[in-house]
């Protein structure tokens, strides 16, 4: 029996491809481990959103060597898709594993030890003869089926439905990683949810590389359909969707929402900057005034929906004129939160060969600005739910300040602690879904009750 140890980077994709290849290695004999301990594989599922995410990826591949330099280290997803040449070059790394391949995990690991054992000597060709790597941006790629059988977590799962995208957005190399859109058919989502709620799941994600379109590559969008059919399903309380471009959220596909009642009044959508002269030299494919209509629509159909985003400032080309513009447009939509990220040249990308580049100390400025805004903006709209009952799903136990609570979310995902010295309210751990009513603040960002 080898140990195997994984790491995921990034989004919540690669965490769920990677809970799946721990499962399929489990289930072949294969014993998981921590990643801090000495393992005989190392598995890093790698990100490449950024040129940060690509150096962590390659941290994490020498942190894994090195720890157990006999380890078959394992690098598979993005960051291996967009460098291969250098992924190939890398010493660290002895099996590379593309984003269509990660399913065939087993195969691959049980072929590269038959081979070491045949001829010791002879150097195994990383890509195994081409077999763990396919072209992910050839025509007629087919979405990679996974599935899901054991929760990973106490109350929560993560269900992917999609993979690829077709937007290109002048600063985004994930095109490039992950392909052309490619959907999930509905049948095997469902019959995965339907799984995980008979083991305990009470709350699902909806994942994916662009979630909005899930659906389009088969005719026209089917978000709204799937979402009908997984609000029929027993045991499930809670669904959400991870990431949303607001052009999908009509007022067809708002009421439509609304209408379920185990759809959560919490939805991020993708902004990236509040300025149209932004907007369009980042290619993406609508207006801040048709960004500002779809939070309306939402605010119509839902009392106080957690609207959350994120932005990128330092874009080539953003003067302060129209970064201002950008940072007036957030205030005015007065978001829960937004994860505020400086822009990233990567390289392949239109934008990184763009005039205009700003300096990093013009970006952390900028960005400092919109981070202070966030903090005082989610604080304000914690502080309305105090005093106020909420139903709360309690999920895992958490030591702050050296004292242990039972920590849960409310639907529009405010995180809400309750401490283990009341022994009735934390003793009924994970799982539990009770109202409470909600009395102050923890922490800056956990309400208690």
């Amino acid at each position: 029996m080898k140990n195997v140890a994984l790491h995921s980077l990034g989004c919540k994709v690669n965490r769920y491809e990677t809970d799946v290849m721990g499962q399929k290695l489990q289930e072949s004999g294969y014993k998981i481990v921590s990643f801090d301990e000495k393992a005989d594989v190392y598995i890093i599922n790698t990100c490449s959103v950024t040129a940060i995410a690509d150096h962590k990826s390659r941290q994490m591949i020498h942190r894994a060597k090195k720890k157990n330099p006999e380890a078959v280290v394992v690098a598979c997803g993005c960051y291996v898709e967009t460098d291969m040449e250098n992924a190939k070059q890398n010493e660290s790394i002895d099996i590379i594993v593309g984003n269509n391949k990660k399913t065939d995990i087993v195969t691959i690991l049980d072929e590269y030890f038959a081979d070491n054992e045949k001829e010791k000597d002879q150097e195994i060709d990383k890509c195994l003869g081409g077999q763990s790597v396919t072209d992910i941006n050839a025509p007629g790629q087919e979405y990679e089926k996974m599935f899901l059988k054991h929760m990973p977590g106490h109350t929560r799962a993560y269900i992917k439905i999609q993979d690829g995208c077709n937007q290109f957005c002048s600063y985004c190399i994930i095109p490039y990683a992950r392909g052309r859109i490619r959907s999930r058919e509905e049948a095997d989502i469902l019959e995965e949810v339907k799984s995980l709620a008979a083991e305990g799941c009470r709350e699902i994600v909806l994942t994916g590389i662009h979630v909005s379109s899930y659906g389009v590559d088969r005719g026209e969008p089917e978000l709204l359909n799937l979402l009908q059919e997984l609000n029929k399903i027993e045991g499930i309380d809670r669904i959400r969707l991870s990431s949303l471009e607001p052009r999908v959220i009509t007022e067809k596909m708002a009421k439509g929402m609304a209408a379920l009642e185990k759809v959560c009044p919490h939805f991020h959508l993708s902004l990236q900057s509040g300025s149209n002269d932004t907007l369009k030299r980042m290619n993406r494919h609508y207006t801040a005034e048709e960004y500002m209509e779809s939070v309306r629509l939402l605010r119509e159909v839902y009392d106080r929906p957690a609207i959350t985003t994120d932005v990128i400032v330092g874009f080539p080309g953003e003067t302060e004129e129209t970064y201002e513009e950008s940072r007036a447009f957030c205030e005015a939509i007065n978001f829960y939160e937004m994860h505020v990220f400086k822009y990233s040249q990567r390289k392949g990308t239109v934008a990184a060969k763009m005039k205009d580049q700003l300096t990093d100390k013009e970006k952390t400025r900028r960005s400092a600005i919109l981070l202070d805004m966030t903090k005082e903006q989610s604080k304000a709209y914690r502080e309305y739910f105090v005093g106020k009952t909420e139903k709360i799903l309690w999920e895992d136990y958490e030591t702050i300040d050296g004292k242990r609570y039972l920590i849960g979310h409310t639907t529009r995902y405010i995180r809400v602690a309750v401490s283990c010295e009341d022994e009735k309210r934390c003793g009924a751990g994970s799982g539990l879904i009770s109202e409470n009513t909600i009395t102050g603040f923890l922490t800056d960002d956990t309400l208690r009750i």
